[in-house]
């Protein structure tokens, strides 16, 4: 079932793999969309996620991205479903338990969609990770050999490609920098995690917009942080000097241990620019001091929002990079 079209070129009938359906699941909306074997994304949609029933939600959008009343028979126009979900989740068995999807916990999303495209390939990943992915396949990673991408939105999260392919560890959660210290002590930030200090205490965007009015800005979020820095107010500006200062460190240390090409990152947060770039910049040269070091760059991600769909396609587009052997169901 799927896995090949067939297209007529100058009166030759030439046979071509299909395109990818890529998911990217997220707390506040799903998104879907096809990608050709160039990672091309030939239409995409998006609604928000569902708080009664994410799963109606994510059936009715593959319908109407198929321009299909139903889903029966999407699957004779594809050759597999790529997938980048938010975590917790049970890998390569894809049980997951989203933190911002209460509806979902232990969800055996994999299941449910292999058994809705059966024949097809299923494969699910972190949403990070496929953001890593993507950015790696056909972004600002592109080329290198060793990797870490990282998203800084709501919550920060990353992925890892070393010698060219995908590091997963043993349970799938290789890349989670978010739980690196970036601050220590005991009055240093309490984590979701339970530890004290984590990047993602500092970093991610309701963070910043928590330190900054405990210290008197105002603004209602992230956004209005930025544009409050960037007019100078002193406060909303130490907010982006601390978390870009924090990222730096953390990603330096990472850099070192894994002898890295590129760093890539991206995520709401991010879309800040040099409010977040330049204090990131620093510290990480600062705290890089090795001498093998001076040839690893950190780069702004290229892929915007599609980085997660493309990620997600990657998983089955260029499986022999980015999929571990032997974690399909019917290896």
């Amino acid at each position: 079932m799927g896995g090949t079209v067939q297209v007529a070129l100058g009166g030759n009938l030439i046979v071509t793999r299909a395109p990818v359906l890529a998911i990217d699941i997220g707390g506040t909306k799903l998104a879907a969309g096809l990608v050709d074997t160039e990672g091309q994304l030939l239409r995409q949609a998006r609604v928000p996620t569902p708080a009664d029933d994410p799963w109606a939600g994510l059936s009715r959008l593959v319908a109407e991205l198929m321009d299909s009343d139903g889903l029966a028979g999407v699957a004779d126009g594809l050759s597999g479903v790529g997938v980048g979900c938010g975590g917790p989740m049970r890998w390569p068995e894809a049980e997951v338990s989203p933190l911002n999807i209460p509806a979902w916990r232990g969800f055996p999303l994999r299941r449910w969609l292999g058994e809705m495209f059966g024949g097809l390939p299923v494969r699910v990943h972190n949403d990070a990770i496929c953001m890593a992915i993507g950015e790696h396949w056909l972004g600002a990673g592109a080329g290198a050999r060793s990797l870490l991408g990282m998203v800084v939105s709501t919550g920060v999260g990353g992925g890892l490609v070393l010698d060219g392919h995908l590091y997963s560890g043993p349970t799938g959660n290789a890349g989670h920098v978010g739980h690196l210290a970036a601050e220590l002590g005991p009055d240093a930030p309490l984590c979701g995690c339970g530890a004290r200090g984590c990047l993602e205490t500092v970093a991610r965007g309701p963070a910043l917009v928590e330190w900054a009015r405990a210290r008197g800005w105002d603004g209602p979020d992230g956004v209005a942080l930025a544009a409050a820095a960037r007019a100078g107010d002193p406060v909303a500006g130490e907010a982006f000097e601390r978390a870009g200062s924090a990222i730096g460190r953390v990603v330096a240390g990472v850099a070192a241990l894994l002898d890295l090409d590129r760093v890539v990152v991206g995520g709401g947060i991010a879309q800040a620019g040099d409010l977040l770039f330049d204090p990131l910049q620093a510290a990480f040269r600062r705290h890089l001091r090795v001498d093998f070091g001076e040839r690893t760059t950190v780069e702004r991600a290229a892929l915007g929002p599609e980085a997660g769909l493309i990620g997600a396609a990657a998983l089955v587009l260029a499986g022999d990079r980015y999929w571990p052997p032997g974690t399909d169901p019917n290896d």
